[in-house]
């Protein structure tokens, strides 16, 4: 029987802010921002598409920006460090906390503190910990003095390490988010599958390889996407601890702030749509490599 007009209306009352939010703040501003991209408008006097087209002549001027493919270079090293240390540590605890049968919740809390305090706040923080006197307090240096490890005393914030210094930051502020995700996930897979796996005697590795992994690896993608995207902006945090660093930890989102802040809106949502389409890029590709591992493990039917 098919649904009258009345219910088929009212249905579509529903979704219809949920609709309007998307149109008004995803849709109209992609396009918007693409329109601004062809052209110079810098954000003084009112906006005339045909007195300041200029084509694509923004794209053609980032394909060589060294600035612009070098903050690529930052966000790159950055990542690779959050895809690694950070997920690897995270998948770790998960294991860990996963095996615990108490204080679960406990661990949770604790290890999600950090992603849900404003990056600004930790950058802060850090640059406090980390910078010397009289802007920072220099705690990490005097640590390292009092121990008997002075050698390692360095300029945290802008010496030759800073990028090194500053992945690391990222990573110890976002891994607990990966951890709790990881954690749902090792926890939805079923103990009957580990018990049969014992009885035929396979080890912890065996166990690991052929039923974790595999099971897990619908999450395990969707942590390694986030992280990316997450990663690749990642712009707060950066500003606050050291500001770009001379260019060593300039990241696209922080170009992007800045040739809006002076009046390059063109350019600007250029890099925008440019930094859009690569995430849109890597992610549907880390989705079908999902896809194909799962498939040869048997977790989806080819």
């Amino acid at each position: 029987m098919k649904a009258s007009l009345k219910d088929n209306t009212a249905s579509f009352s529903f979704v219809l802010p949920a609709l309007l939010i998307f149109l008004v703040f995803y849709v109209y501003p992609f396009f918007y921002s693409f329109v601004l991209s062809l052209t110079d408008y810098s954000l003084i006097g009112k906006f005339n598409f045909k007195n300041s087209f200029v084509g694509l002549q923004n794209f053609k001027d980032l394909l060589v920006d060294i600035d612009w493919w070098k903050s690529f270079y930052n966000a790159g090293f950055i990542t690779f460090f959050a895809l690694t240390f950070q997920n690897i540590l995270a998948l770790l605890l998960a294991l860990a906390v996963d095996k615990v049968i108490r204080m679960r919740k406990f661990y949770r809390v604790v290890f999600f503190i950090l992603p849900v305090l404003s990056e600004i706040i930790i950058g802060l923080l850090m640059k406090q910990f980390m910078l010397s006197e009289p802007t920072g307090r220099d705690v990490l240096n005097n640590i390292l003095n009092n121990i008997g490890l002075g050698f390692m005393a360095q300029d945290w914030i802008a010496g030759h390490n800073v990028r090194l210094i500053t992945a690391l930051v990222h990573c110890w502020k976002g891994f607990g988010w990966a951890f709790v995700i990881l954690l749902a996930g090792l926890q939805s897979i079923p103990d009957q599958l580990y018990e049969a796996a014992r009885i035929d005697g396979a080890n912890t590795w065996q166990q690991f390889c052929k039923i974790t992994m595999p099971l897990l690896m619908p999450v395990s993608t969707l942590v390694m996407v986030l992280t990316i995207l997450g990663t690749m902006q990642a712009f707060a945090m950066i500003l606050a601890l050291n500001q770009g660093a001379g260019g060593e930890t300039t990241v696209p989102v922080m170009i992007i702030y800045n040739h809006l802040g002076t009046g390059q809106a063109g350019l600007a949502c250029a890099e925008g749509l440019i930094l859009g389409a690569i995430l849109v890029v890597v992610s549907f590709t880390m989705f079908y490599v999902s896809k194909i591992i799962r498939e040869k493990y048997g977790v989806v039917p080819n």
